[in-house]
């Protein structure tokens, strides 16, 4: 980095399990954090850090399925350039339900909050992404069709199947120019992850934003998980 810029990511849903962990790691490689939780959270350990790291954590509000939240944050940012926009925010459901189970409301929460949400805040605040930095949104290994041997969590998995899809046509639409990344933590242990994960949050995270700095200075996008391996679409 150089002497009179301090590198800053926009990182929405940065208030518990991955997201708060990537903020922890991207301050601990001397970056300053813009990070987003939703309304009424509370006192978030996000706050805890923004104490911890005085001036170098900013912290904003934000549902990324309300669109006029995405604009209202845009609005706010204006002026704003950052060098990384990650998406972080997402949800999951009963990993034994099948498609033919789970109601439609559910169906439709899973799949507009992993799938088409995400998409929107990327096209909401592009802008405000200098010109060679690069957005990333958090995949999952599960959302990659050639890698589903196993099968379970089908709703899950086809929402970051249709993720992968948005996510290549946007690249195909912003041509080959700027650096774009899908990411697959592992199996963590967190809230959303469950307590059967393969992965604890620092055998994962700390590697996978390694794989984020390195991806910096390549254009296109990729499918990665934390050890920087391609992940088969």
């Amino acid at each position: 980095m150089s002497l009179d810029h301090t590198p800053t990511i926009l990182l929405i849903g940065a208030s518990r399990g991955l997201g708060l962990a990537m903020a922890a790691e991207f301050l601990k490689h001397g970056w300053s954090v813009v990070g987003t939780v939703r309304a009424g959270s509370g006192r978030t350990k996000l706050h805890d850090l923004a104490d911890a790291y005085d001036g170098r954590v900013g912290i904003e509000t934000l549902d990324i399925c309300a669109p006029d939240q995405v604009a209202a944050l845009r609005a706010r940012l204006a002026g704003r350039a950052f060098d990384i926009l990650f998406v972080n925010a997402g949800v999951t459901n009963d990993p034994t339900q099948t498609i033919a189970e789970v109601t439609t409301d559910e169906f439709i929460h899973v799949m507009v909050t992993n799938a088409l949400s995400p998409l929107r805040v990327i096209e909401g605040l592009q802008d405000l992404v200098a010109p060679a930095g690069l957005i990333g949104v958090m995949s999952s290994g599960q959302g990659s069709v050639g890698g589903n041997e196993t099968g379970m969590r089908e709703v899950y998995r086809g929402s970051k199947a249709a993720l992968n899809m948005f996510m290549r046509s946007y690249a195909a639409r912003a041509g080959g120019g700027r650096a774009l990344a899908l990411m697959a933590p592992g199996w963590v242990r967190t809230d959303m992850g469950g307590p059967d994960g393969r992965l604890s949050i620092d055998e994962s995270v700390p590697k996978l934003v390694n794989v984020l700095l390195a991806k910096r200075g390549r254009s296109g996008l990729e499918y990665l998980d934390y050890l920087g391996r391609t992940v088969p679409w």
